[in-house]
């Protein structure tokens, strides 16, 4: 059943990026709006998170635990990552955000939790020789990190509706886990660039890419949704409003204003706005937030899971070794034909930025294998030239 829950999440993901590749993702919005779902989607992925962490480490500790194939498990690994990339790719709209409702509190908590470990994410380590399960919790690690990065994109876009968002919203980002100082660590630090033999790297497109010394200077997406999000939470006249301007809050946003750079500002021109509004808070001391009393609402799907299971995360890992993670060798033929079906081979290469290129020439290339539809070339001189080193391998996958 969960399975099947996760096949349509996950075609749902797929789906949600082709859609808005070709500008046509307003259908799907229409749809989870319609339907509601947006809330669902929220208590499933805060479901995982919290067995990501309090039932996954406990199942790898078990001594029984010694799975067939650990592909199962990286599907549920995986089933987060592909729902904060759906709600990445649909958060945009004004509507979407509004149709969260009260789980909006709880979405704002899990992209706190997210950008916390993105803050102290540590870019150092040494690679080593990984077997099952370690090798699992290495990639529950790498997929922590982008999934982390995703949810900075989903926070900036709820930061593009604080003039229609619940009061105790504002009040979350602001006050409770205060996002504006959060967020000028991750402006020092930048979690996602480091410096690799004398090279700088940045974290792109899902993937780590070395920048070339006149592109250093260069604004990426993500530095873009700190600072968008920034400008989301300081220039807004009811976030100046609610927010603590106390010694320690105007310190750390005033560390900005080195970073408020000529060649900056002309890549995104409203952090001049920005710059001026640092340079007045700087010889002024605003006035404190104007305490009104009201009945602030809580995030409820967290707290509700933790207490429904509180003491039972051990009884939890055995039970599903038992009776999800040690299927038999005819289930994990029928899950691996419905894997199959899901993450189809065209929808994969639709997905794809990139082009395919030729199998002998590397130039780009419309034409395939007709029986594997594996390999690809750009003209039938190639395929044919290429066939009696593809051909034990053509035979094998038709």
């Amino acid at each position: 059943r969960w399975l099947r829950q996760h096949e349509y999440v996950e075609k749902l993901n797929m789906h949600g990026i082709l859609s808005a590749s070709a500008g046509q993702e307003q259908l799907l919005t229409e749809l989870l709006v319609t339907y509601a779902k947006i809330p669902v989607l929220i208590g499933e992925l805060i479901s995982v998170e919290i067995w990501k962490y309090k039932v996954f480490p406990v199942l790898c500790q078990l001594e029984d635990f010694k799975p067939r194939s650990t592909f199962p498990i990286y599907v549920v690994l995986h089933h987060e990552a592909s729902i904060i990339n759906l709600l990445e790719t649909v958060f945009f709209y004004k509507e979407i955000c509004e149709s969260a409702e009260d789980s909006i509190l709880d979405l704002i908590d899990y992209c706190h939790r997210k950008l916390t470990l993105l803050a102290a994410r540590s870019t150092s380590g040494q690679a080593a020789v990984l077997v099952p399960p370690q090798e699992l919790q290495k990639q529950a690690e790498t997929m922590e990190f982008e999934i982390s990065l995703k949810a900075l994109s989903v926070l900036r876009f709820i930061t593009d509706q604080v003039e229609s968002l619940p009061l105790s919203a504002l009040t979350r980002m602001l006050n409770t886990h205060n996002l504006p100082c959060l967020l000028v660590e991750l402006v020092e630090h930048c979690p996602w660039s480091c410096w690799e033999a004398g090279k700088l790297k940045k974290f792109e497109n899902g993937v780590w890419h070395v920048v070339t010394p006149e592109d250093q200077v260069k604004m990426t997406k993500l530095d873009g949704q700190v600072w968008l999000a920034l400008i989301n939470l300081l220039l807004s006249p009811e976030c100046q409003r609610k927010y603590h301007f106390n010694g320690f809050n105007k310190s750390q946003l005033l560390k900005l204003r080195v970073f408020l750079t000529d060649v900056l500002i002309d890549q995104l021109p409203n952090l001049l706005e920005m710059q001026r509004f640092l340079s007045y808070l700087a010889v002024t001391e605003p006035a404190p937030p104007k305490k009104d009393l009201v009945l602030e609402q809580v995030p409820v799907i967290w707290d509700h899971i933790f207490k429904k299971n509180s003491g039972k995360w051990k009884a939890i890992a055995k039970h599903q070794v038992k009776h999800a993670f040690s299927p038999t060798e005819e289930e994990l033929k029928l899950q691996a034909r419905r894997w199959a079906q899901t993450y189809s081979l065209d929808m994969m290469e639709a997905l794809a930025p990139d082009k395919p290129r030729c199998r002998v020439c590397g130039v780009e290339a419309a034409k395939r294998c007709s029986r594997c539809r594996n390999e690809w070339y750009c003209t039938r001189a190639c395929q044919v030239q290429h066939w009696q080193k593809h051909k034990p391998a053509c035979n094998l996958m038709a």
